[in-house]
């Protein structure tokens, strides 16, 4: 069984910056692609970012380019999530996720962590 444990989240001002993280423990890391997501409110789950197995290759939603860089550590079994410039709109609780093949926008995915909320105070 793999545990994803997402932290990082909180309270920040816009224009401020935040790094999540996202520890994997119960099987190797390397074989899992990783990827981020987001909930906010009344919404509907959306894709932010996704990295290959040795960190090499990543992708973005288009309207998360510039702003949002996703990372891992494999030594470190963890992914990261560095969030610069939040704007109030970027409230939400924040997923990572794993796949043994690769992270899909649309899901299904193999596992997911429980959330971290992240709010943006204008």
């Amino acid at each position: 069984q793999v545990q994803l444990v997402e932290s990082g989240g909180g309270l920040v001002q816009a224009g401020g910056s935040l790094r999540l993280s996202c520890a994997v423990s119960g099987r190797t890391f390397s074989s899992y692609t990783m990827g981020w997501f987001r909930q906010a409110p009344g919404e509907e789950r959306e894709f932010i970012a996704t990295i290959s197995r040795s960190g090499d290759s990543t992708y973005y939603a288009d309207s998360k380019k510039g702003r949002f860089t996703i990372s891992r550590d494999n030594a470190k079994n963890t992914v990261y999530l560095q969030m610069n410039s939040l704007k109030p709109e970027d409230t939400a609780v924040y997923y990572c996720a794993a796949d043994s093949v690769f992270v899909k926008p649309r899901g299904p995915n193999d596992y997911w962590g429980q959330g971290t909320q992240v709010t943006v105070s204008s």
